[in-house]
């Protein structure tokens, strides 16, 4: 957690590339797996940057980790003991407003935390949300990415998005969007990983057929 006028906040910030999909028929989130400190390369085998909730909730992590893994065990904690009391699995909106007040809560010191919730809704159906450094939570109806290969991502994820497509494709284009910001930004790379979270639940996929079909 650093003050916002920190000389070593600039140096601190990592790179990566996250993103979330919402469509009718679920969410999917995919990340890359370079872990960086500036622009040291921390870990090339396999940073795991999709962190599981429940099981129909999941947050992708962008920022510091320390600052990441003490929000989302705050939060996986509150969304177990919720379930453990009345039996139900906690609602997204109330899980990402708490994520909120925890870190708006911080200042005048930030979390360096930023991150897309996304889950299937007990009572909303299919929802992601963005949280940022200093608590500002969105709602976002279409899709999101953060980390510093998010604007590469962004117009890949702009030129393929549609609210009716499948969850096939919309891995497919997850996949894309993240391994496009992988050629262009050196804060990403090791790969990719995904997940779906549809009515059905929390599901880990495999990218490689999906990275293969982009090189033919």
């Amino acid at each position: 957690m650093l003050s916002p006028n920190h000389e070593g906040i600039n140096r601190l910030m990592t790179g990566t590339t996250t993103v979330g999909i919402v469509i009718n028929d679920g969410v999917v989130l995919a990340t890359d797996r370079r872990v960086t400190a500036g622009y040291y390369i921390a870990h090339r085998k396999k940073g795991v940057k999709i962190w599981k909730i429940d099981n129909h909730v999941a947050a992708t992590m962008s920022g510091g980790v320390a600052d990441l893994q003490k929000v989302l065990d705050a939060l996986t904690a509150t969304a177990m003991q919720y379930k453990i009391e009345t039996g139900k699995p906690i609602s997204i909106r109330a899980l990402a407003n708490y994520a909120s007040l925890v870190v708006f809560s911080s200042r005048p010191f930030i979390y360096l935390v930023h991150m897309i919730f996304g889950g299937w809704d007990p009572d909303e159906g299919p929802v992601i949300y963005m949280l940022d450094f200093f608590g500002t939570l969105t709602r976002e109806t279409e899709f999101m990415a953060t980390g510093s290969g998010s604007p590469t991502a962004f117009g890949v994820l702009e030129d393929g998005y549609r609210r009716d497509m499948s969850i096939e494709d919309a891995v497919r284009l997850a996949v894309r969007a993240v391994r496009s910001a992988i050629y262009h930004d050196p804060g990403s790379g090791e790969g990719i990983d995904v997940v779906t979270i549809t009515k059905e639940g929390y599901r880990e996929v495999d990218s490689t057929p999906y990275l293969k079909e982009l090189i033919r």
